[in-house]
Order: structure tokens, then sequence, then C-alpha cells
């Protein structure tokens, strides 16, 4: 007879439970595509600028400068396909696009504006470490 915790480990070793959480040490785990759009550069910043609240398209691309027209509508793409930003049209001419992060994309982009904040705060150390190109 298995105790509780037994029978948790092993419902826990089955294929379609291990489906459900995801394997990200899997080669085909789909938790791979949403770590590459939420933890890519532009992912990243997209997700933080949001924090700030609902952003225009042409905001974005002001405020993550140096990302392309085709990149930041990739990556929003990305992004409200995983179900972290929701993006509202106005049925007016021009067209009036409205981007905002959902209640799972706020979450997600706490985690990764922690994430920036670690590394700009330890960023002369990391500087420090990494090799002087040479003359």
């Amino acid at each position: 007879m298995h105790n509780d915790s037994t029978q948790v480990a092993e419902a826990s070793s089955t294929l379609s439970a291990k489906m459900r959480r995801g394997d990200l040490f899997a080669e085909k785990c789909p938790s791979r595509d949403v770590l590459k759009h939420v933890t890519s550069r532009w992912g990243v910043l997209i997700l933080v600028a949001l924090l700030g609240g609902t952003h225009r398209f042409s905001d974005l691309r002001r405020k993550t400068a140096g990302v392309s027209e085709r990149m930041l509508a990739q990556t929003l793409k990305w992004l409200e396909g995983d179900g972290f930003v929701a993006r509202k049209a106005y049925p007016v001419v021009p067209p009036h696009v409205e981007y905002s992060l959902t209640p799972l994309g706020h979450e997600v982009a706490l985690k990764v504006e922690a994430l920036a904040d670690w590394i700009e705060g330890n960023l002369p150390q990391i500087m420090a470490a990494q090799p002087t190109p040479e003359d």
C-alpha cells in the first residue's frame, strides 16, 4: 500500500503530468518557446515597459531604443500568443492599437524586472569579470 506522498510522486512522474507541468530540459517542451519569448532582450524590455501601464506601439518603440519595428511587432505577437500581453485595436484612421499586460503578464513581468534589476545592480562586477578587448 502506498502512502499519499508516494502516490503524488508516482503521479507527477507520468507522461501526462510532465506534459501539463512542462519539462524545460526536454528538447521539444513548449516551455522553451515561452522562455525564449520572455527572456529575449526585447521580451524583457517590453514586459518591464508595460509594467508602467498601457502603451501604444510607437511608445514602446521609443522606450525600447534600438528595436526594429519588425522585431517589436514579432515580440509583441509572441507575448500576446503566450497570454502575457493584451492588444486592443480601436476602429479609427489611422489605426490606434494599445498594449497592456494581462494578469499573467504582470506576474512574469515582475520576475524579469527582478532579473533586470539584479543585472543593473551588479553591472560593475559583471563588467569587471569580462575580458578586456586586446589592443
